[in-house]
Order: C-alpha cells, then structure tokens, then sequence
C-alpha cells in the first residue's frame, strides 16, 4: 500500500487553533484522525488533544499489523476518548467540561473504515469526482434532511455552527459509522474540519482534486 499524506493546520477566527491532527501508522495499516475543538466552550484544544492521543495510543497498542476489526476499533476508541475527556474535567475540577468533534479513519488491505462525531468531515474523492461525503451532526444538516433548507441557505444560517452530537456532552456520543469503501490507484481522502469545508462547497473541492489526479 503505497500512500502519500499531506497535513495543513492554520488559526482562524480566533487567538488559538483548536483543531488537532494525528497521523499514525503500523507496517500495514493508517490511522487519520482529525480533532475540532469546540469554539466558544472551555479547553476545546484540551479535549481534542485528549482525543488524538488516545486514538494513536490504542493504535499501536492494536495494529500489529493490521487491525482485526477496524470498525470496532474505531467505536471502542472513540468512546474510550469521550469517557477520557469526563474525567479529565472531574479530575480538574472544571465549571465545564471540554468538547469537541472527531472524524477518523482506518486505511488497510485497501480499504477505508471510517466514522465521525460532530462536523468535521471526510471526503472521498477519485477520478470522477466526490464518491462520498459524511454527513454533518448539525442542526441545519437536519433542515437539509427535512427538506426544510437548501445547502447554500445553509451557509448563512444563523444555526449553522450548532452541532448536537460531540465528544465532552453529558450523554454518550452517537458514533456514525460509515460504510467501508475500496481505495483504488489515485483516489484522495480527505479529513477536515468546517474551516475548510465552509468556505468551499463540493462542486470546488472535487475540481481540485479531479485536477490533481489527471494523468494518473
């Protein structure tokens, strides 16, 4: 399996970068993890910190070389992580307890695993465009699904920013599993959080990558 991986972190509106990123790897298999702190809530980048550390430290504890069961591993970390970032703020004493997105995913014997909590997203992009794209933990994700709301009046929602499901909530994360998906020659995945992705729909996000992958 031969991959090749680029990552990118920038401070947007505010003093600090909340998100986290990890990128670990056994012989034989790839573990992406792309961690959002949630603005606007106390030590968002401690959860997502909290978060890739766990998911990378159960990694290499498990993949040797490959994971048995990918899928499992995935929900079984995930939750671990969530149950870490609780008594982190028992432990601390905190007035609130941190938060934060996820969207993570498994790369072995070629093929992708995947799942996510909140509105960071994956993308799945080969040759003929965007093959798929996870659906958001969001409020106007909801109005979309209800028929209620168009995706580009949802780039001016006033509930736009408003996620339901995370990692840090008093109630256990409803974990999304996607469906695994076959890696072929020149195929892109691509984790991010709504940074990236608010600022350029789908139509602009596979003509890159199309363009990317010409000639491959």
């Amino acid at each position: 399996m031969k991959l090749a991986i680029f990552q990118d972190s920038r401070v947007g509106g505010r003093p600090y970068n909340q998100d986290r990123l990890l990128i670990a790897h056994s012989r034989d298999a790839v573990l992406l993890v792309m961690a959002d702190g949630m603005g606007g809530h106390l030590q968002g980048e401690v959860a997502a910190q909290i978060t890739i550390d766990l998911l990378g430290e159960l990694f290499y504890q498990q993949a040797t070389p490959v994971l048995a069961y990918p899928n499992r591993f995935l929900v079984n970390a995930i939750s671990a992580a969530h149950q870490a970032i609780l008594d982190y703020a028992a432990d601390h004493r905190l007035p609130e307890i941190p938060s934060t997105t996820v969207v993570a995913a498994i790369i072995q014997q070629g093929m992708l695993y995947w799942c996510h909590v909140g509105d960071s997203r994956l993308y799945l992009l080969d040759r003929h465009g965007l093959r798929l794209r996870s659906r958001d933990h969001s409020q106007v994700q909801q109005l979309i699904d209800q028929g209620r709301l168009t995706e580009e009046g949802a780039k001016t929602h006033p509930d736009r920013n408003k996620i339901y499901n995370c990692l840090g909530a008093t109630s256990d994360p409803d974990i999304d599993i996607g469906e695994k998906q076959f890696v072929s020659p020149g195929t892109s995945i691509m984790l991010c959080s709504d940074g990236l992705w608010s600022q350029i729909d789908d139509g602009e996000m596979a003509k890159v990558f199309m363009g990317r992958m010409v000639g491959r």
